[in-house]
């Protein structure tokens, strides 16, 4: 289970640039998720942050030989290459390592199905304040309970073919294959949209129009 912990604005600086960083990479995310399961299991002892690295550094020299497929090697390098420039500065912290990394592979979840032309890297991970996109988010995602078959209402962002943006709560976007609805919708279209699936970290993963 991912930490809940609320993230100071610097913590939650450097968990949008991380995911930001990985997603754009093509990273697996359940590769995230299993040096999130290493750094948990060594978070109490003693110079867990340096050991998380060290195990990082020791998944990219053989990740050819215990990878799953071609291109496990190339996800450790990107997870080793991101964790470096994000965390290093909280070695020292590794329960804010792993508070980082658990809100970064929560928001890589969102990325990976979300318009990311708009969504940059934040340039001073040490600054001053996230973003105002970046706090609704992380505030939507924290604070809201959904569940399969749940209505909400939505907004129609874009449409390409048969594939329809739409925005939920001013801040979740999901394209989704509508092939029977797609005509029939307009951009900036308001209608109800019901939830039909759910992901581990409890965010929508699936939606489809029904008005």
């Amino acid at each position: 289970m991912l930490t809940t912990e609320s993230l100071t604005e610097a913590e939650s600086q450097l968990a949008h640039n991380l995911a930001i960083t990985l997603v754009k990479d093509e990273t697996d995310v359940n590769e995230v998720g299993k040096v999130i399961a290493y750094l948990r299991n060594i978070v109490e002892q003693p110079e867990a942050g340096r050991r998380f690295f060290s195990y990082l550094k020791t998944l990219v020299v053989n990740g050819r030989q215990i990878g799953h497929s071609g291109r496990t090697a190339g996800y450790y390098r990107s997870i080793e290459s991101a964790c470096h420039e994000y965390l290093q500065s909280q070695q020292a912290n590794p329960q804010a390592m792993l508070k980082i990394l658990g809100w970064g592979m929560r928001l890589m979840r969102y990325y990976k199905v979300s318009p990311i032309e708009d969504i940059s890297i934040l340039l001073s991970p040490q600054g001053e304040a996230v973003s105002e996109r970046q706090a609704e988010i992380a505030e939507v995602i924290s604070s809201r309970k959904f569940t399969v078959g749940q209505i909400l209402e939505a907004t129609v962002t874009a449409k390409k073919g048969t594939k329809v943006t739409y925005e939920i709560l001013g801040t979740i976007k999901l394209t989704e294959k509508e092939p029977k609805k797609a005509g029939l919708l307009s951009e900036g279209q308001t209608l109800k949209v019901e939830i039909l699936d759910i992901k581990e970290d409890g965010s929508i993963r699936k939606v489809r129009g029904i008005d």
